[in-house]
């Protein structure tokens, strides 16, 4: 496992689970936490913006990152291709930040192989009916593509005993507590202290 100061947080949950938006309210809460950006071939949305939400590149461009090993995992969603970059990861976990992915469950097991002290949570909705409702509450997608989400979905779900830790994103403020929580928990590890005080540490035992 390579050397760092950060914490690696895993975050996975199906498409409308209200993932993103507990990701990027817990960064505006919470002090020495950030998310990775990961490079992306799909279409931008009206609301995103370059280099804040995704890298959106070119598919050759992606394919061309792929052979050069830039990627510390990348897959397919949707027709799309999404990726995460080694350097970008690395470097900000050795700078002492904790630093959250938002990624599949198959991304979570090559991160899990690569830094085996990895965080995993998984956010699920509270019922099927409520995660329809998200979905067509977007408003920018056709039926055939919330059916296409919904499958997937169910697929991502199945996969929820692999993380360490399950949340419901029933009530927002209350998931966000409880996100919040668990972050706050792992900081306190020795695992994570040790490295986090790295001499300091030890001399204060010793002394």
């Amino acid at each position: 496992m390579p050397s760092s100061t950060g914490n690696l947080i895993v975050i996975s949950a199906p498409s409308g689970a209200g993932k993103t938006s507990l990701v990027q309210a817990l960064i505006g809460r919470m002090d020495g936490i950030s998310s990775s950006i990961s490079h992306t071939t799909r279409v931008r949305r009206p609301t995103e913006t370059d280099d804040e939400d995704y890298f959106f590149v070119s598919d050759s461009t992606f394919r061309k990152m792929i052979a050069n090993g830039e990627f510390l995992e990348y897959a397919k969603v949707f027709g799309n291709l999404y990726g995460t970059s080694k350097t970008q990861i690395q470097h900000m976990l050795d700078a002492g930040v904790d630093l959250l992915l938002d990624i599949d469950w198959q991304g979570a097991r090559i991160i899990r192989q690569a830094y085996p002290d990895a965080i995993s949570i998984f956010i699920l909705p509270p019922s099927e009916a409520a995660l329809r409702e998200r979905l067509v509450g977007r408003g920018d997608e056709r039926p055939t593509v919330i059916e296409e989400r919904m499958r997937s979905a169910k697929s991502e779900m199945s996969h929820f005993e692999e993380y360490e830790f399950l949340l419901i994103n029933d009530d927002f403020e209350r998931a966000l507590d409880e996100l919040g929580g668990v972050i706050g928990a792992c900081r306190l590890k020795t695992a994570s202290q040790r490295r986090h005080l790295g001499p300091d540490l030890g001399r204060l035992v010793a002394s």
